[in-house]
């Protein structure tokens, strides 16, 4: 018998007891799995553009990000929908060239009854009260002063003879898609506009330019992000994403092995949505569309990042479908997609949400973009945002047991008979290990078939390095129950 030491030598004479401990027996796996915040900054904000910041509250985020900011507003719906994960942020400045959102609520005529004005700016609503008698040009001014009152909305607002502006706080398109309304709750909710007065909204338009994430992805380095969340959707944005993620040199590449997913949502009709989704054909992006929600895109992705991310962690393979996204309203009934108009967004690289009877939005299906493999044809197979976190698991648990149990071992082949305790591994060692390890993993729910796996399963040394193992590893990933279909052949009376 001969134990392979690692600190006491051989040739010791000094008398009596010594040990020396190792741990690599009794580790365990686990993971530390972040979510990483890609949002604009206010100029009043304090945080340093493109680095990365631990956030720990939204509070923190407005002193940070400046109140009202995408970046902050993100931080408020991530935390409404995970209230335990660590939040790092990643802060960009307004590109140079931006041109900030603009849009006016216009009000006209004389109110001849008391009540309350319910205005809703990206789907917060703001109240101001009206007395019967007040002229349309006194409750604009009333209602600029509210807006700026709420620190936290994303605009600012001035009043002009019954038109109040609103101006995006942070420039670029993202401005465009503050939602500006009156009374979503309605005549159900006590919404009404007062009698005598009228309220005309000009949509938010005209912004332009969104900013550069080159530098913010730089500085990232190494730093593991499992659940990114990024608001821009443009091409360029989105292909700046493609490199950090891909699998060739960024995250998901074997000689950096930090995989991760992004998350985004985007504004849109079918037809537009459709044309997007065809236009991309990343298989680390989601990107979930939506029409007719007052809720911004970049809370919509914030409140997804927030949902995957809770429920990822606990069990990677289990779907994301019916999760709620907490803060997120719902579109008007005649805004939401159809099943027939889901089905083409799910075909189309888009993701989709659907709506309960109490307006409750829950994830419906969190598909990734991409759809063809590089012939163009059909290819599902990385098709659900299941799969790239189950295989990430799967990949991180065995990095994990191999470098801790086996990080100073020789290599020998099967067959050399080695003392037992010696730090010595065989393909055949090694390949039971994987087994075993597949085994613990079928049990957790996360492959099956171990006999399969098994059966496929080689380890082998390298022909030309007497110092490597190569290893084909054919994990059957556990899937999800996605369709339960039924044929009911009913009949009116069985035959006796």
């Amino acid at each position: 018998m001969s134990v392979s030491f690692t600190q006491i030598p051989p040739s010791l004479r000094l008398p009596l007891f010594h040990a020396e401990v190792d741990g690599s027996q009794a580790s365990y796996f686990v993971q530390d799995q972040r979510a990483l915040l890609i949002g604009q900054q206010l100029p009043a904000g304090t945080a340093a553009n493109d680095v990365p910041v631990l956030v720990s509250s939204p509070d923190q985020a407005g002193a940070l990000f400046g109140a009202g900011s995408v970046l902050a507003r993100m931080v408020a719906a991530y935390r409404r929908n995970d209230d335990m994960g660590a939040i790092w942020c990643l802060p960009v400045a307004d590109a140079g060239a931006a041109v900030a959102a603009t849009g006016t609520v216009t009000l006209t005529g004389t109110a001849t009854a008391a009540g309350a004005l319910s205005l809703y700016i990206a789907g917060q609503r703001l109240q101001v009260a009206v007395a019967s008698g007040n002229a349309a040009a006194a409750v604009a001014t009333a209602l600029a002063a509210a807006i700026t009152a709420a620190a936290d909305l994303p605009v600012t607002a001035t009043a002009n003879a019954g038109a109040v502006t609103l101006t995006a706080k942070n420039k670029g398109p993202l401005g465009n898609d503050i939602d500006v309304r009156v009374n979503y709750l309605g005549a159900l909710g006590g919404e009404a506009i007062p009698a005598g007065l009228t309220v005309a909204v000009t949509a938010m338009a005209n912004g332009a330019t969104a900013p550069a994430l080159a530098a913010g992805i730089a500085a990232l380095g190494d730093e593991p992000f499992d659940f990114i969340a990024c608001p821009y959707t443009d091409t360029a944005s989105l292909d700046a994403l493609k490199d950090l993620m891909g699998d060739q040199t960024g995250r998901w590449a074997w000689s950096r092995q930090l995989y991760g997913h992004v998350f985004a949502a985007r504004r849109g009709t079918v037809s537009d949505l459709s044309t997007f989704g065809n236009a991309r054909n990343d298989p680390h992006v989601t990107v979930l569309g939506y029409a007719g929600s007052p809720t911004p895109p970049w809370e919509w992705t914030a409140a997804l990042t927030g949902q995957a991310a809770k429920s990822l962690r606990i069990d990677p393979a289990r779907p994301l479908q019916t999760l709620p996204l907490v803060g997120v309203l719902a579109p008007a009934v005649s805004a939401r997609f159809t099943m027939s108009e889901r089905q083409i967004l799910l075909f189309d690289g888009v993701a989709t949400f659907s709506t309960g009877t109490d307006g409750t939005v829950r994830i419906e299906r969190a598909i990734t973009t991409y759809q063809v493999n590089a012939y163009g044809q059909p290819d599902p197979s990385f098709l659900d945002v299941e799969t790239l976190a189950t295989l990430a698991t799967v990949l991180r648990r065995l990095r994990s047991v191999i470098t801790t149990k086996y990080a100073r071992h020789k290599l020998a082949n099967d067959g050399t008979a080695f003392g037992a305790g010696q730090a010595i591994v065989t393909p055949r060692i090694i390949k039971a290990e994987l087994i075993a390890q597949y085994s613990e993993m079928e049990t957790l729910g996360l492959v099956e078939n171990l006999a399969a796996f098994k059966a496929n399963l080689m380890v082998e040394r390298d022909p030309g390095d007497p110092n490597r193992l190569n290893v084909l590893y054919p994990p059957d990933l556990v899937n999800q129950l996605r369709v339960f279909a039924v044929l009911v052949q009913f009949r009116l009376q069985y035959a006796a």
